[in-house]
């Protein structure tokens, strides 16, 4: 039975590194290969859709960058619930930077949904004039190639072009951490999938071609989820098209942040991923180096060899991976990475537990829960009261 054990752990631990190697040359491929595919958007005119809600550290450069894109013919709507948002004299300031770049702010709190990101852009998609639609989050940095980045990628059995964030401009350990989370870990996952053609949507940048989701009935079909990027998975994949990522994926400049938002942040994807797709949630435990360093240590001991030297082994070519994937692909990289990564494994299954017992999130001052995929209005009433009656 020891015997059987031991061949088990050595067995689960060469699978488990060689599994993430393959993870990381899949991600090096993507993100090494060179722009030599030509854009398919041409001439066709785009309309680029940015929700804002309140103001982060880094929104100014964001938002920004969308009036500075290598492009011509797009137009830029933003959407605020509130007229007193923080974020509504922002853009209004960027807008008169560039009275070239045609562009406008709408206002309104329309609610067909259970989904307050998506209620705010609604809005947006029906001021849209233009065929091809870009819906991304006020926090994504757009390089000035980015529309043409999204539309390299889209071909005739695709539905949807779409980026996962990589964290970029962390200040303190726990923005490390939120990095070590979004790139060298779930960036490097979604684009190994991707390129064996089993992409998932992210919600931070989505092209889509407008017919596509009108056909499946207009934006507030992505309310079908709790998550609306799970919604265009399901969406796309029922049009018999294809969901792909860019090459390279977008930033997403953090700033700084505490353990608390980290955590919180980490909690509700991992409730919303398992419960919209709960068959591949669940492996997500295998993930990380926890139970390859168990696995390690319990066949080194049943070999009668000391389990250090293995252990530092798998360490080192496990985050040696990760960090050749970083400097490659040009992801945030400092001294303190590696311990921000073997702190994230740590968490790993920890977060995993957390996915399948809880189901309520707050999402921007909303109270919401996986289960009823909808708000819980007693307390967001509870917490508008509080809020007004601070006004």
């Amino acid at each position: 039975m020891a015997d059987l054990v031991t061949a088990a752990a050595l067995i689960f631990c060469i699978l488990a590194i060689a599994t993430h190697l393959v993870t990381v040359a899949l991600a090096l491929y993507r993100n090494a290969t060179p722009r030599t595919r030509a854009s398919a958007r041409g001439a066709e005119p785009v309309s680029v859709v940015r929700p804002v809600c309140g103001v982060d550290h880094f929104d100014e450069m964001t938002l920004r960058s969308t009036f500075e894109l290598d492009a011509t013919n797009y137009e830029i709507i933003f959407c605020a619930a509130r007229e007193d948002d923080p974020a509504v004299p922002l853009v209004r300031n960027l807008m008169a930077d560039y009275p070239r770049v045609e562009a406008q702010l709408l206002v309104g709190d329309d609610r067909p949904t259970s989904n307050p990101k998506l209620n705010n852009i609604v809005k947006g998609w029906a001021a849209a004039r233009h065929r091809w639609i870009v819906l991304a989050d006020n926090n994504v940095l757009m390089p000035a190639q980015y529309l043409d980045d999204l539309f390299r990628n889209f071909g005739p059995d695709v539905g949807l072009v779409c980026s996962p964030p990589v964290g970029s401009h962390p200040i303190g350990f726990w923005a490390e951490l939120e990095c070590a989370f979004l790139n060298t870990y779930q960036a490097r996952w979604q684009c190994a999938a991707d390129t064996v053609g089993f992409g998932f949507a992210q919600g931070k940048s989505m092209l889509w071609r407008r017919d596509i989701l009108d056909e499946a009935g207009g934006i507030e079909a992505l309310g079908a989820e709790i998550a609306e990027d799970a919604a265009a998975t399901k969406i796309v994949r029922a049009h018999g098209l294809d969901v792909r990522l860019v090459d390279r994926p977008f930033e997403q400049p953090l700033g700084l942040r505490t353990w608390t938002q980290v955590w919180d942040r980490q909690v509700r994807w991992a409730r919303l991923r398992r419960a919209t797709f709960p068959l591949f949630y669940a492996p997500e435990i295998l993930s990380g180096t926890s139970l390859p360093a168990l696995a390690a240590i319990i066949a080194s001991t049943g070999l009668d060899v000391s389990p250090l030297p293995p252990l530092l082994g798998l360490l080192s070519i496990w985050y040696g991976a990760e960090a050749m994937l970083a400097g490659v692909a040009g992801w945030h990289m400092r001294w303190q990475s590696p311990l921000a990564w073997m702190l994230r494994d740590a968490l790993l299954p920890v977060l995993w537990v957390e996915g399948w017992v809880g189901n309520t999130f707050v999402w921007r001052g909303n109270d919401m829960s996986v289960a009823k995929g909808e708000e819980d209005p007693v307390a967001n009433s509870r917490r508008e009261l509080a809020v007004t009656s601070k006004v």
